[in-house]
């Protein structure tokens, strides 16, 4: 899913520079390039991942109070248990994914399976790839589905991050005090508006949950489903991992999540900014300006495997 994706990349920059074996091996892959994998992106905004799944499009602006009282943590902790229990259930897809950072513009077409993820790059800089690059884009895919152990990696990969945002998912209800703003027009009907700081009294069991101390917002949840629609987030103070050694992220980031649901009770991220600048080993800049949109989910076969996910991309037209 593209919570876990998001995740994988998110995470690498609380890790980055701490040694060439920590964590998992696509975090050394990340320092260089964009990886052929669909990954999300994200610095260490562990964060962001963790809130990531709940949430889906909407601009909202505040209206009138509802009729009664509203228990905001309360109602976060019903949210956050409704993302967990439709993870278990989530329906495969395809759907193109347009990502803009520093570097790179692309679009990726992506089919999920029982295998894990599959990606064909379709687009550079906002155009077609050339026959060259369209070929050499084809032909990966065969080495791919040559090489079933790639995407096994892959996939444990895959799930053993699905494991860690679940984990941290469950800490946001504890992690913040929420307070009940009103409601909101949003792409869903109403939305409840919440506003969210760093609660006192939480302790992060790890470093990856460090950064829910350094983070303030509002968010808005859909009042039939109870799903977090949207999160407007920024650093209002600056956040160290490790005692300021393995890493810094900066006050004034910010962060804009969004989900929708895409059809059957099916939520996907759909938009994802991120704006954040820091430094890894005390001395090493890190920024992250990245920008992603999803759109044109389709279903897929449930059970699909990822050899039959790689012939869906290849029939694509380019």
């Amino acid at each position: 899913m593209r919570t876990v994706r998001l995740f994988r990349q998110i995470r690498y920059s609380k890790c980055i520079g701490a040694s060439a074996s920590v964590a998992h091996p696509k975090i050394n892959t990340l320092r260089a390039s964009l990886p052929a994998h669909p990954s999300r992106a994200g610095l260490g905004t562990v964060f962001l991942l963790n809130l990531l799944a709940l949430m889906p499009v909407s601009a909202c602006t505040a209206q009138s109070l509802p009729p009664a009282p509203v228990d905001a943590t309360a109602l976060v902790r019903r949210a956050v248990q409704h993302r967990l229990d439709a993870g278990k259930g989530h329906r495969p897809v395809r759907y193109l994914i347009h990502r803009t950072d520093e570097r790179h513009d692309t679009t990726k077409e992506i089919v999920e399976s029982v295998d894990g993820d599959v990606a064909r790059l379709v687009e550079l800089d906002g155009k077609p790839l050339s026959a060259e690059a369209n070929r050499a884009e084809l032909d990966r895919l065969d080495t791919l589905a040559n090489h079933p152990e790639l995407q096994e990696h892959r996939h444990k990969g895959e799930q053993k991050d699905a494991e860690r945002v679940d984990r941290l998912l469950a800490l946001l209800p504890d992690a913040f005090l929420y307070r009940f703003e009103g409601m909101a027009p949003c792409a869903a009907g109403q939305c409840y508006r919440l506003s969210f700081t760093p609660s006192p009294h939480f302790t992060p069991p790890n470093l990856e949950a460090d950064l829910l101390r350094g983070v303030a917002g509002e968010v808005w949840i859909d009042t039939r489903q109870e799903r977090l629609t949207r999160l407007e987030g920024h650093f209002i103070a600056e956040v160290d991992f490790g005692f300021g050694i393995l890493g810094k992220l900066n006050k004034g980031g910010t962060v804009l999540l969004e989900q929708t649901d895409v059809g059957g009770h099916d939520w996907e991220l759909t938009r994802l900014t991120l704006h954040v600048t820091g430094k890894a080993l005390m001395v090493k800049p890190l920024s992250f300006q990245i920008n992603e949109e999803a759109s044109r989910f389709s279903p897929v076969q449930p059970g699909l495997r990822y050899r039959d996910a790689i012939q869906l991309l290849k029939q694509s037209a380019p």
